[in-house]
């Protein structure tokens, strides 16, 4: 018996030898395939943001960015001393702004980095182009941070699932396409590779990954006022591992340093400063903090103390503890009072009660991407893997870990804020796209190794060579591992070899045993993994005309489709800003909404009243009161202000939706919450918003309705607005404090002129400047003018 059992012993170490060779050539081999995967997916995350250059130009998209963009013009022309200390007088009139303490900075320097590195290296981009691809490249660098977080969670099938989702899921691509160049481009990376440092520290307990990850922390918070997120979620899930009895040294080396020096790093930031420590964003992580180093202290006394004496020291503790606990709520809550936000800046309080912005900020609310999203909005910007989260979810509690817990945390928080402000799906989707990547990696694993058990010839099988896999071939493995703990017990005094390699063959042949238990037949297995593929192909698909479609126009240059087929272009708002830089003095002043503020000191170089930044809701008011008063009122406001030139957008013509008068309510909401006297239900009809012949005559004598509907008359006779589907109310009226300067191919841009006080007398043109200007619309309208832009 005992020659059997050495033989079988021996044999068993040569299977285990042979086992550990081929393992470690499997793993190396895995590492170089997974690195070229990686590698791929890199390509694949620059290359499907490439739609818009392709299709279009290499053209900065939407509002913030063209702000971006001259700023990191001025970096890279004056230096970042000049930066930090820019005073832009261009913008905000006649008030202005310092640059260097009211941006985050983290873009600007990336970009100008960027194109410092490629112009040392003697490869001549314009910074323009820098710009461009700052988000493709960054988007490459998400999706490889996503695959280290979700390796450190679930493994490297899972993480390269989640990175290759990661790199194609539209609710991404749609902030970070080529031109996209707004700091969603870079905080996306970082907001990621901050949540996987974390968890490698957690993992690991080491000090350099700690600090690492306080450093990629203040990389975020220079990049994107988002950062708050991360310092409560963090502070959350550490109050979570306390509570549920999984503190650690690990624990609190992953967390301790990050609030330490991340908040001094943080402090350094100069539009974020004092409020690290100041405000309500902030003091979850200050309370945490706490916390943790009194369960710290609980557990050091109590690995030095007697039973008896820890009694008493956490009785002291304890009490200690709430009267330290007690003080610092009291200071904190006296901070809060002070406040009558009660510390919270105003999207904060949109988030906590999403009923906040519509009551009190109408600027906040009046944000398209500050809505809640809609159903099919899921489903468009995550598609398939709004069904595949819950069976990630699932997934990460087999088992429960620290990392899984985070995770787990992180998507139902990010599913609480994308519901309710539609901007935020960017920080949902990289959660969506971790906890698919585990799902489905899970679900692979278990179909393949089904599928592998039941081939014949497999060595998953048994060890006699059997090629079935069936309930007596399991009973077999199962007596002789009990015939074999038997032997253990009656020999307990052999070799040590024997002894060693024991419980080696018992855990294998365990191990084998619950793999059989687990296999699916191989039928369903065949087809669940054909399922699964054909749901990743749809995927694909939809990602790539997302890409293509969906996110890759610029709203810059609009483009449409004729009946014919053939693509029809709008460039009316690059046309209407080469004619003000063109046209007028470099010290006029132009008065628009807010909206197009960014776009007109970058593009014209002129100085605006009010831009897309929205600090002061006063001075937007004071613009949204002139354009819902009567014309003389409205000259008045403007004329005090300095303005010479006021520019309105108007899609009535060529049916753009986007335009001023859509958005003509939220001027008289933000006008009226300062300005008493503009009334909302002045510019309504039994609570409905018109435009036609039943609308009110408040309405149809505001600035906002004469600057877009002067002379629409004259294009079809009819005066019939395509975007609101009827003919206007007032067709036939003149202007007696503006005139026409310009109006551009499509009717889209159009500027008028303040005129000057001596051309009126009570408020009434003379009659020989009235027809002067009338016989002279071929200069006003510019309808006649092709675009100097082609």
């Amino acid at each position: 018996m005992l020659e059997e059992d050495t033989r079988k012993l021996s044999m068993a170490d040569g299977e285990s030898s042979r086992e550990a060779t081929a393992r470690t050539l499997r793993n190396a081999f895995g590492n170089v395939f997974s690195f070229f995967i990686l590698l791929l997916i890199g390509i694949l995350a620059f290359s499907i943001r490439l739609f818009s250059v392709i299709k279009y130009e290499s053209v900065i998209h939407e509002f913030d960015p063209y702000f971006n963009y001259r700023v990191t013009q001025f970096l890279t022309k004056n230096g970042i001393y000049d930066f930090w200390n820019w005073f832009d007088d261009r913008t905000w009139y006649p008030l202005g702004r310092v640059i260097g303490g009211t941006v985050y900075p983290g873009l600007t320097l990336t970009a100008g980095t960027l194109w410092w590195l490629l112009n040392s290296l003697n490869i001549p981009l314009s910074v323009e182009t820098v710009c461009v691809f700052t988000a493709p490249i960054f988007s490459a660098f998400a999706s490889w941070a996503t695959y280290l977080l979700t390796k450190e969670v679930k493994g490297t099938g899972a993480g390269l699932t989640a990175a290759v989702l990661l790199a194609m899921v539209p609710s991404y691509i749609s902030r970070s396409v080529a031109g996209s160049y707004d700091n969603e481009a870079v905080a996306i990376f970082a907001l990621i590779f901050t949540f996987y440092l974390y968890i490698k520290t957690l993992n690991t307990g080491s000090l350099f990954y700690a600090t690492l990850n306080a450093l990629a922390y203040f990389y975020m918070v220079c990049s994107w006022g988002g950062y708050t997120f991360i310092i409560n979620l963090i502070p959350m899930h550490v109050l979570l591992c306390i509570v549920t009895g999984r503190y650690s040294s690990r624990l609190y080396i992953a967390y301790a340093p990050l609030v330490v020096l991340g908040t001094l790093l943080a402090a350094l930031v100069p539009v974020v400063g004092f409020n690290a420590v100041m405000t309500s964003e902030h003091f979850a992580s200050f309370l945490v903090f706490i916390i943790i180093h009194v369960v710290a202290l609980v557990y050091h006394v109590k690995g030095n103390l007697s039973p008896r004496m820890f009694k008493v020291a956490v009785t002291l503790v304890v009490s200690v503890g709430l009267v330290v606990c007690c003080a610092m709520i009291a200071v904190l809550i006296a901070l809060v009072a002070s406040s009558p936000t009660k510390g919270w800046s105003g999207r904060s309080l949109s988030l906590l009660d999403p009923t906040y912005a519509s009551k009190y900020i109408p600027i906040i609310a009046s944000v398209s991407e500050h809505q809640p999203p809609t159903w099919p909005s899921y489903f468009m910007d995550i598609n398939v893997l709004a069904f595949l989260v819950p069976a990630g979810i699932i997934a990460c509690f087999l088992p429960l870990s620290d990392a899984s817990s985070f995770v787990v945390l992180y998507i139902v928080t990010a599913v609480y804020f994308s519901g309710v402000m539609v901007r935020l799906m960017l920080v949902f989707a990289p959660a969506a796209c971790i906890m698919s990547g585990i799902a489905l990696s899970e679900a692979f694993n278990v179909l393949t190794r089904s599928i592998k058990f039941q081939l014949p010839g497999s060595s998953g099988i048994s060890q006699s060579g059997d090629t079935s896999m069936n309930t007596e071939g399991e009973q077999n493995d199962i007596a002789k591992t009990e015939k074999m703990d038997e032997t253990a017990k009656e020999r307990p005094s052999k070799k040590n070899k024997r002894k060693e390699k024991e419980p080696v063959v018992k855990a294998s042949i365990r191990s084998r045993i619950e793999r059989r238990l687990l296999v699916l037949p191989l039928e369903a297995s065949v087809i669940a993994i054909i399922l699964l593929v054909l749901l990743g192909a749809f995927y694909v698909v939809h990602c790539v005309w997302a890409a293509a479609e969906a996110y890759s126009a610029p709203s810059i240059v609009l483009t449409t489709y004729s009946r014919e087929g053939g693509l029809h272009v709008f460039d009316d708002f690059r046309e209407a800003y080469a004619w003000l830089s063109h046209n007028t003095e470099v010290d006029d002043k132009v008065a628009s909404w807010w909206d197009y503020g960014y776009q007109t000191t970058a593009m014209a170089n002129r100085t605006v009243i009010v831009d897309n930044n929205t600090w002061n809701n006063t001075h937007i008011a004071t613009v949204g009161t002139a354009m819902s008063s009567p014309e003389k009122a409205a000259w008045e406001i403007f004329n005090s202000l300095d303005v010479k030139y006021v520019l309105v957008v108007f899609g009535g013509l060529v049916g753009y939706p986007s335009d001023d008068i859509n958005k003509f309510l939220w001027m008289v909401r933000i006008g009226g919450g300062v300005f008493p006297h503009i009334k909302e239900p002045d510019y309504l009809r039994d609570g409905q918003y018109r435009i036609d012949s039943q609308a009110t005559p408040t309405m149809l004598n505001c600035l906002m309705y004469k600057l877009s509907y002067y002379r629409f008359v004259e294009t079809d006779g009819k005066a019939f607005d395509r975007v609101r589907q009827t003919e206007i109310g007032k067709k036939y009226f003149k202007l007696t404090h503006f005139e026409e300067v310009f109006t551009t191919h499509h009717w889209m841009v159009r500027i008028y002129k303040l005129k000057p006080p001596k051309n009126r007398i009570r408020g009434k043109t003379k009659k020989s400047k009235s027809k002067a200007s009338s016989t002279s619309s071929p200069k006003r309208s510019g309808t006649g003018k092709r675009n100097p832009w082609h």
